[in-house]
């Protein structure tokens, strides 16, 4: 196995095969690895420690005060135009994703947007990437991650410092979050229903009862809910499934649940660290844009990808 736990490709096209493998339609093929290189951008991230207090009644390894990582792209600092607004796009990452360093940056799935292409296409945007206090806590038990008991009091206060810093440069609030992340994007917005301008949560669960969706839309929250149909880890029929309706029906809301979560090659997407995960590994895609090599969407409803929907919602024109 490669140091960062995925197979080989030459090793996993002999490992067992994934579970959804015999859904294929004939002349499907399956795909190893996003079309990406990742660490290519992570000098243009800059790495920070922000301190508060812990929340009362917590404790985090009986650490006091609270102190957490965390990564930071200034497009000022990249040719971006200082007289101008920019949005912050905040990645939150995956469980035991903190514990491969900066790696992160690309697992949370915000790396590529930190990227001059990605930029110019959504017209710039500061991006924000918080690293949970994850540890091993003794075999394969990881501890420190995304809890909504710990986790939204510090994270809000993080918030307010980068827009007391940057506050005359920043716009909307949009946070992503994959996995475990995605359902921390939920406890967030739940938390704080008129804080955040627009939430992605990628195969995310713990959607919002009826009372917090309509705080939501009164805020004018704008949602982008990403979730493959074959999730391996996060069910769809359990997690999504129940709230379909009322996501068709909420205001400002796109739903992207593909039948097949596929890599820009075009193949069906698998990834196996002992277990496979390629369904619900929608961040890598997303990382995408949302699109083929090709050029193709991915998605019709998004014909220019994910930035195409930042820039339409979010740029200073």
């Amino acid at each position: 196995m490669e140091d960062n736990g995925v197979f080989k490709s030459s090793e996993m096209k002999t490992h067992v095969k994934a579970p959804w493998e015999d859904e294929m339609e004939s002349g499907d093929f399956v795909s190893y690895a996003p079309g990406y290189e990742a660490g290519k951008y992570f000098n243009l991230f800059e790495k920070y420690t922000f301190t508060c207090a812990a929340p009362k009644g917590t404790s985090y390894k009986g650490e006091e005060p609270f102190s957490m990582t965390y990564y930071f792209y200034n497009p000022l600092k990249h040719g971006a135009d200082s007289s101008k607004k920019y949005p912050l796009l905040t990645f939150f990452h995956g469980a035991t994703n903190s514990l491969n360093g900066e790696l992160c940056i690309n697992y949370c799935g915000g790396e590529l947007f930190a990227s001059p292409e990605y930029q110019e296409k959504m017209g710039g945007a500061f991006i924000l990437i918080p690293i949970a206090n994850e540890y091993r806590a003794g075999g394969d038990k990881i501890e420190g991650g995304w809890h909504e008991d710990y986790y939204p009091a510090p994270v809000h206060a993080l918030f307010e410092k980068v827009y007391a810093e940057y506050g005359k440069n920043l716009s909307k609030k949009l946070i992503f979050g994959n996995s475990s992340g995605g359902h921390f994007v939920w406890t967030l917005a739940k938390r704080y229903p008129d804080f955040f301008d627009a939430l992605i949560p990628v195969g995310g669960s713990d959607l919002p009862n009826e009372e917090e969706f309509c705080a939501l839309e009164k805020h004018g929250t704008h949602f982008l809910v990403l979730h493959g149909k074959r999730d391996e880890l996060c069910p769809f029929d359990e997690v999504i499934k129940p709230f379909e309706e009322r996501l068709a029906r909420t205001r400002n809301c796109m739903c992207f649940f593909p039948e097949f979560v596929r890599n820009s090659d075009g193949g069906v997407a698998s990834i196996n660290f002992g277990f496979e995960m390629g369904q619900h590994c929608l961040i890598n895609p997303m990382q995408e844009n949302l699109m083929f090599a090709s050029g193709e969407p991915m998605w019709q409803a998004l014909p220019r990808g994910v930035t195409g929907w930042i820039f339409d919602n979010f740029a200073e024109k």
